[in-house]
């Protein structure tokens, strides 16, 4: 086909949600309700470590900028999904199709490096306690921070850049609830081989890279933990990793699933992107909160202030 018979498009019909017909309403509210709490409980968190010194610590920074990014995670899909089910033609402007993109792999990126750093700072307490407040110093916790936000840049500014060059001419509509890389492939009248290359490499690299430098990470915790002599003290020490592996195992999870296979897209794909979009969010939070005493008591001494 040559290059003057490709389709301008303009906007993109959005399919959404795979039998999500014969539920609207209830799918309306259940959705609603997810990304109201997942603002409300993140806001909480963030609001509880900036207001509670005690909470002014390395860990609790990042998972400030944990909730950060769960909100502008949530953020990027949520809404346009819940304002789908109530209309009839789900249409995205080309523009917002594109920045939706950028920036849900801005958000998911940025978060993976995070649980990353989120790990080396669980590493560097246990395994080096006499050392962690020399070595997680106020700087080279903000540097570590920005090069989060930074590197989560870079990425999804690669596969922005590599989808838009695409001629887009077979259709117009996404068979997905909002505009991520395989599904945009599909539309493409060209070779998608370099950006299908990308998504394994880079994001591939990316994750595996990152969940290889977790593992090792609390192999070393591991090791640790198990010369405590005492069984409470292990007990107590590993209390401390657990939050974090239960939100590791939330996000690589989901993201495996999703970009082994960029050329396909199933409804598992988007039950997968939905728990790693709008659930995972919203659980965060809550798995933090729920295990960790000192959250607990900024939560109390706050409502304390309220209630006086």
């Amino acid at each position: 086909m040559e290059k003057g018979n490709y389709t301008l498009v303009k906007e993109f019909i959005v399919l959404g949600l795979p039998h999500a017909k014969e539920l609207t309403i209830p799918l309306f509210v259940l959705f609603l309700f997810i990304y109201v709490c997942t603002l409300l409980w993140n806001l909480m968190i963030l609001v509880l470590i900036g207001r509670d010194s005690r909470l002014h610590t390395p860990m609790y920074f990042f998972l400030f900028n944990l909730a950060l990014l769960d909100i502008g995670l949530s953020s990027v899909t949520g809404p346009k999904l819940i304002a789908n089910f109530l209309e009839k033609g789900k249409v995205i402007s080309f523009s917002g199709c594109f920045t939706q993109l950028y920036f849900y792999h801005f958000f998911g990126s940025a978060e993976c490096f995070l649980c990353t750093v989120m790990a080396y700072d669980r590493y560097t307490a246990i395994c080096h306690p006499l050392h962690y407040t020399k070595i997680m110093n106020k700087i080279f916790c903000l540097q570590m921070a920005a090069g989060t936000w930074l590197t989560g840049t870079i990425h999804s500014m690669i596969h922005t850049v590599l989808t838009l060059r695409l001629p887009l001419c077979k259709s117009n509509i996404i068979e997905y609830f909002f505009c991520d890389i395989p599904p945009i492939l599909k539309l493409a009248c060209s070779n998608t081989s370099v950006n299908e290359a990308m998504i394994m490499i880079d994001i591939g690299i990316a994750v595996s890279g990152c969940f290889l430098l977790i593992l090792i990470s609390y192999g070393y915790i591991i090791l640790a933990i198990l010369k405590i002599s005492s069984a409470e003290g292990r007990r107590r020490t590993f209390s401390t990793c657990a939050s974090h592996l239960i939100v590791v195992v939330f996000l690589f999870g989901p993201i495996s699933i999703i970009y082994v296979r960029p050329h396909s897209v199933h409804s598992v794909d988007g039950a997968v992107a939905v728990f790693n979009t709008m659930v995972s969010p919203m659980l965060n939070p809550i798995i933090y909160s729920l295990r960790n005493k000192e959250v607990k008591s900024a939560l109390q001494k706050l409502r304390g202030r309220h209630i006086s």
